[in-house]
């Protein structure tokens, strides 16, 4: 057993054998009054404190525990490069950091980076010295800007609501790969069920004129083969399958990828894989995966942890959660305000798991037109990184943009984003501001409700049929969203919350009136439950939530992962058979 945390490969999709995990103690030092840059801290030969990498210095994992505010925090480790990768290109990433990150190798700085949830690499090479070598990460991060998403990071001093402890800084694994000077960057997978094939997108680094070769493999047994000559950043090709296994709900078969990538007598070899699936949505049919309806059984994951806060604390924590979600009876999630790791996302591949993808937009203000520069470079780089996920079967970048001050603004900026996530993504259904008011640009017609009276609840949705729902926003804002786009699938993406407090506590928060016994727990889930199920125009529900986080305290398990009650009775009622499926 390795004794470095998150040991694990960071990115199952696009691995290389030459590879150092970088996890584990580093110098730390907060610096509030902003003052390192001039103090040169990336010159120092160390800081003040000791953090355990990845996890957050509010962190009990991190070895600190600091949760109050911090605006602005250092890191420092030595680098040892090994003697084999001489000759080879080295590149340091750093799959997340919050907010506004600046690397230094040696130091120099060697470049800058933007957005708190997002990956992010350098390359370092001709930073480095024959020894000697360590790396400085400085981050700033202020949350009550509102310049900047922040997700369901609190505001204020402690958590309050659905507002939880904040993450500055480091919060996913930091490691080192070796590549050749020509090399395989990244790639993006369209399959195509009828075929049965696979297109791709193959972008490269300094590869003119380099072969490519791509095999596909399913079991261990090779599945087909293209090469071509790269003549451009990106080079293409197609690969007809031997055999057809499709991605499925419940059963994730994934083809392997091997890309090797040949210039002046190197091979840059990188693994990956897909999955072959195809995800439609429509009114009529609402959402098929493979041609085939499925009901959208989705719960929210806010992917929260008491440990570790938005860094799992193991990579059995994050199967445990969509192990649980499956046991009781749901086939996806909503990734709510925060955008989940490269490996939750690998083993919801593996498992058959449907996810709504999203980032963490809460904290920007959405009516400020220039806050686009903030948002939409983190946004694209999301989708661009988890394109090839089977899992992902759609986005969400905007969650209850509510403000009606500069309303205006405010759907410029959510249309605009919708409009470059279909250009850079045309295979997979956009929300485009879930839970919100109509806007000019969506896939889908997204609702939240939290009503918890059965019968009250149902009244919400006896108007469908005439493109009238009486929702939370139609309450909140006297009626004024009475219709909504005609021709779209409907989605009841939030509903349930219901509050159950396993223990005493006077600041547990959750929807509607606390149930006080079991039998009033189920009669509320089911009664509420039944009439989604039952609607012949919702093809989806998500359940609001998995677990519980911090004060909020609604989840079908606590914080620490235990059920409250066991998973086949949340089962019975989740996995029902619903009027779409007839």
């Amino acid at each position: 057993m390795s004794n470095i945390p998150r040991c694990e490969h960071p990115r199952p999709d696009r691995k290389r054998e030459a590879w150092i995990n970088l996890n584990g103690t580093w110098d730390f030092e907060i610096d509030n009054a902003k003052v390192g840059l001039e103090k040169k801290f990336y010159e120092r030969e160390a800081l003040d404190m000791k953090i355990t990498v990845p996890f957050s210095a509010e962190s009990v994992l991190s070895g600190i525990g600091h949760t109050d505010f911090m605006n602005a925090v250092w890191y420092r480790r030595e680098l040892d490069i090994p003697a084999e990768w001489t000759g080879k290109r080295v590149i340091l990433h750093i799959d997340a950091c919050d907010y506004a990150t600046t690397v230094f190798v040696n130091g120099k700085k060697v470049g800058t980076h933007r957005g708190g949830y997002t990956s992010f690499a350098f390359d370092i090479t001709d930073y480095l010295a024959e020894s000697g070598n360590y790396v400085t990460v400085y981050a700033e991060d202020d949350v009550r800007s509102q310049k900047q998403v922040c997700g369901k990071q609190s505001s204020k001093l402690g958590s309050h609501g659905c507002h939880y402890t904040r993450t500055t800084g480091i919060w996913q694994t930091v490691w080192l790969e070796a590549v050749e000077p020509a090399y395989v960057a990244s790639y993006k997978a369209y399959p195509n069920i009828s075929d049965p094939s696979v297109s791709l997108e193959v972008k490269t680094v300094d590869a003119f004129g380099a072969s490519l070769t791509v095999k596909a493999y399913y079991e261990g047994n090779l599945m087909g083969e293209a090469a071509t000559t790269v003549t451009a950043a990106s080079a293409f090709l197609k690969i007809d399958l031997a055999e057809k296994h499709l991605w499925e709900c419940g059963n994730g078969r994934l083809y392997d990828l091997c890309f090797e990538l040949t210039k002046d007598g190197k091979t840059d070899v990188l693994d990956g894989y897909f999955g072959l699936r195809e995800v439609r949505l429509s009114a009529e049919k609402g959402l098929q995966i493979n041609g085939k309806t499925v009901y959208g059984r989705f719960v929210l994951d806010q992917g929260f942890y008491p440990d570790g806060i938005i860094t799992a604390p193991t990579d059995d924590a994050l199967i445990f959660d969509i192990e649980a979600s499956m046991a009781c009876g749901f086939n996806g999630a909503r990734l709510h305000q925060k955008v989940f790791e490269p490996r939750f996302l690998y083993h919801a591949d593996k498992h058959g798991y449907m996810v709504w993808a999203e980032t963490g937009n809460w904290g920007l203000d959405h009516t400020l037109f220039e806050n686009l520069q903030n948002f939409l470079p983190e946004w694209l780089e999301e989708v661009e990184r988890d394109f090839s996920h089977p899992s992902v079967i759609g986005w969400c970048p905007f969650n209850e943009t509510w403000d009606l001050n500069g309303r205006q603004h405010c759907v410029a900026l959510i249309d605009m984003v919708y409009d470059v996530t279909k250009a850079l993504d045309n295979t997979r259904p956009v929300i485009a501001d879930s839970g919100s008011f109509p806007t000019t640009r969506t896939d889908v017609n997204d609702f939240h409700e939290y009503r918890q009276d059965p019968a009250e609840f149902a009244q919400c949705f006896d108007e469908m049929d005439k493109g009238i729902i009486k929702d939370q926003i139609f309450r909140k804002y006297g009626g004024k969203r009475q219709e909504f786009k005609p021709g779209l699938p409907v989605f009841i993406s939030e509903y349930g919350g219901i509050k159950w407090v396993m223990e005493e506590d006077a600041t547990a928060w959750g929807y509607g009136k606390s149930v006080t016994t079991e039998e009033e727990f189920f009669q509320r889930l089911e009664g509420i439950t039944d009439v989604l199920l039952e609607h012949p125009m919702i093809f989806g529900y998500c359940y609001t939530q998995l677990t519980d986080v911090e004060q909020e305290q609604n989840g079908l398990l606590t914080y620490d992962r235990k059920f409250k009650f066991a998973p086949e009775k949340y089962h019975r009622i989740f996995a029902k058979k619903a009027f779409i499926e007839e």
